[in-house]
């Protein structure tokens, strides 16, 4: 894998099938519940038509035409307040450690400014240390219980930014 030929850009129709696949091999790599997580999302065999709603957007990692992480930011689902969540991060192995997750929460995160969000809000996991170092770097503060109902109760670490 080269750097030269990696684009983070806006998802399309075709990267449906290979971000869903990127999602649920990590998710199956790091050993996470099927049940209550993104796992179980009906969302991650649309992913485009998904982010093609107000105020969202979803971003992928495309290395010569092979999709190797991806993430997004939306609206939180039943939370009353102008907060987002930060949506789906996840990478393949031959993405980590080349600063492709600080590149693509520095897109996100300007992306939920330029909505108008005034804070982003994220759930993950205990044991995904990478993840929280990242979050925590870019300014995400841990929370006492989750926010609003994102239906991954099996996630039990809350994050949350100013923007």
């Amino acid at each position: 894998m080269s750097k030269d030929n990696i684009v983070i850009r806006e998802i399309r129709k075709e990267d449906n099938e290979q971000i869903a696949k990127v999602i649920r091999s990590v998710l199956i790599d790091f050993g996470v519940p099927k049940v209550g997580t993104a796992y179980a999302d009906t969302s991650l065999d649309c992913m485009t038509e998904t982010y093609s709603k107000d105020k969202s957007a979803y971003f992928v990692v495309d290395d010569n035409g092979k999709i190797i992480g991806g993430c997004g930011v939306a609206q939180l689902d039943n939370f009353d307040g102008n907060v987002c969540e930060l949506q789906k991060m996840y990478f393949l192995p031959e993405a980590r450690g080349k600063g492709l997750g600080t590149a693509m929460m520095d897109m996100c995160l300007n992306k939920a400014k330029s909505f108008g969000f005034e804070k982003c809000y994220l759930e993950t996991m205990p044991y995904m240390t990478d993840a929280k170092k990242l979050y925590a770097k870019v300014g995400f503060e841990s929370l006492g219980g989750p926010l609003g109902d994102t239906g991954h109760y099996s996630c039990n670490v809350w994050m949350i930014k100013t923007l």
